[in-house]
């Protein structure tokens, strides 16, 4: 057999190099890099006596934290994949996660469930880490199960433009080789201090907690919604790396803290889930110059793709950067050949990090996922790489700029929403009898989501509200509803999405 590949390795050897280390600063509470092993060893443990094993889908339904980071490493310890349940979600799209990964398994606790509006469907088996016997041999006693490089690890929901969230799979291979990857170009090592304000739910937010562990570095917790919170933590804790998307940055920078004086441990800046308008880029560089600032550029089915080394910035504040260590980036034109230069193509993405595909959706995957177009010679014809979706351009230097998505999908807040991810709940409450969601520029979050409805006949805008508020995370909520007695239409009879935006 090949060597292990488990990612929960990365985990378990930095434990035994270092045990002492601090791995999580939440609060007051510390928890050492030998706390957060045995931790994660009393979460396989129990999922193996549940019955949990290699390929069986758990999902992780806990607030950001040593709980939550014990709880993924510790499903990849036993081979289970690992499926993330973002904490601000409600009954519906959680009771979509479960069903549609097939989660039987459900690790959280009963507070959490306690605040939901109701009980989730499908009774999945509830792991309860509050009550977990930690294991008194330092997790040594335990072994994270043998994988291959390629099998699936994890489970990343991420809203499509149709409906649903889709479940991006990723394997151990994949994880690994995007953390050192991170860790590499942003020179994380065991002295660091990392923060962490995203949901481990997100590509971005987990790779705080990954590059963390890989490197043996410190991972502080922040959950205040505040910004000044925020920067009082980062000057508090001694944060040396932070990582945020556009909306985040825009709200640090009209706070004082940030911008008024500088945070002397803070080394690095990171950007991504989105385009950071130049004025933030300019205004962090301003309020942090001896800060070096890395914007980039991701997907959840590839991770990450690009970078803009801090050395670029003032020159090509505008720009993803180059490919991230170990990939390849191609621009290429409609018919599959490549983009001259300055000239405007789809991003595809090659290399280790490209994901596996979709779960239980082969046609998107056959869609997304293609035959390597410009297959180098002795390459194998396996090889699958990923189409992004984003129209991009690169100038005569090698680097890149993003243009536009191809599809509808709509940046806000730090989330990617599908339309129709909105509209079907729209359509549930029994208020509308047509309904339509797009987006408009917002120059905090990025998008809002414009919903625009034709009532029914005893249908109220105010229960429309309400049922909004109660069936949808904040992220999903439309800033504004528009009220119409009738929807713009195509020949085809679709709604006609243009006229809509204008």
């Amino acid at each position: 057999m090949d060597r292990n590949c488990n990612a929960a390795l990365l985990l378990w050897r930095t434990a035994h190099r270092g045990g002492a280390r601090q791995a999580i600063v939440d609060r007051d509470a510390v928890t050492d890099y030998a706390e957060l092993v045995r931790r994660a060893a009393a979460v396989a443990q129990a999922l193996t006596a549940a019955g949990a094993g290699p390929g069986s889908p758990v999902a992780i339904f806990l607030e950001r934290g040593c709980d939550a980071a014990a709880a993924f490493f510790g499903t990849l310890a036993t081979g289970a994949i690992a499926v993330f349940v973002n904490e601000g979600l409600r009954p519906r799209q959680i009771d979509h996660i479960l069903g549609h990964s097939g989660a039987r398994h459900l690790i959280t606790t009963a507070e959490l469930l306690v605040r939901q509006p109701r009980g989730l469907q499908g009774d999945p088996h509830v792991i309860d880490v509050a009550t977990l016997p930690i294991p008194g041999d330092g997790g040594t006693g335990m072994v994270p199960v043998p994988r291959l490089a390629g099998d699936v690890a994890q489970i990343i929901y991420t809203s499509g433009s149709t409906g649903q969230p889709k479940g991006v799979t990723v394997s151990h291979a994949n994880i690994e080789a995007a953390a050192r990857a991170v860790v590499g170009y942003l020179g994380i090592s065991g002295s660091d201090r990392i923060a962490s304000l995203l949901p481990f739910s997100f590509v971005y937010g987990l790779s705080q907690l990954l590059c963390a562990v890989t490197a043996g570095a410190a991972l502080v917790i922040e959950r205040s919604p505040l910004p000044q919170q925020a920067v009082a933590t980062v000057r508090g804790e001694e944060v040396t790396v932070l990582a945020a998307v556009p909306a985040l940055w825009m709200r640090l920078l009209a706070t004082g803290g940030l911008r008024d004086a500088l945070l002397p441990t803070l080394r690095v800046m990171t950007n991504a889930g989105g385009h950071l308008p130049l004025e933030a880029v300019r205004g962090l560089r301003a309020a942090q110059p001896h800060v070096r600032l890395c914007l980039m550029y991701g997907l959840t089915e590839a991770l990450r793709s690009t970078y803009l080394p801090p050395e670029e910035v003032d020159r090509r504040p505008d720009s993803i950067g180059r490919p991230i260590p170990g990939a390849e980036i191609y621009v290429l034109r409609d018919d599959g050949t490549p983009a001259g230069p300055d000239e405007v193509g789809e991003l595809v993405h090659r290399g280790p990090t490209v994901a596996l595909g979709y779960w239980k959706d082969p046609q998107l995957t056959a869609r997304v996922f293609r035959p390597n177009p410009l297959r180098p010679a002795g390459a194998p014809d396996t090889e699958r790489v990923v189409y992004s979706g984003d129209l991009v351009r690169r100038d005569a230097d090698g680097f890149l700029y993003f243009v536009s998505r191809k599809d509808r999908i709509i940046k806000t807040m730090g989330f990617r929403v599908g339309p129709d991810e909105v509209a079907e709940v729209l359509y549930a409450s029994g208020e509308v009898v047509e309904a339509a969601v797009t987006g408009e520029p917002d120059p905090m979050w990025g998008e809002r989501i414009v919903a625009h409805v034709v009532l029914g006949a005893e249908g109220s805008l105010e229960r429309l509200k309400a049922y909004c508020g109660r069936e949808l995370p904040r992220h999903l909520q439309p800033a504004r509803i528009e009220v119409r007695d009738s929807m713009p239409l195509l020949p085809s009879g679709k709604h006609d999405v243009a006229a809509l935006r204008a």
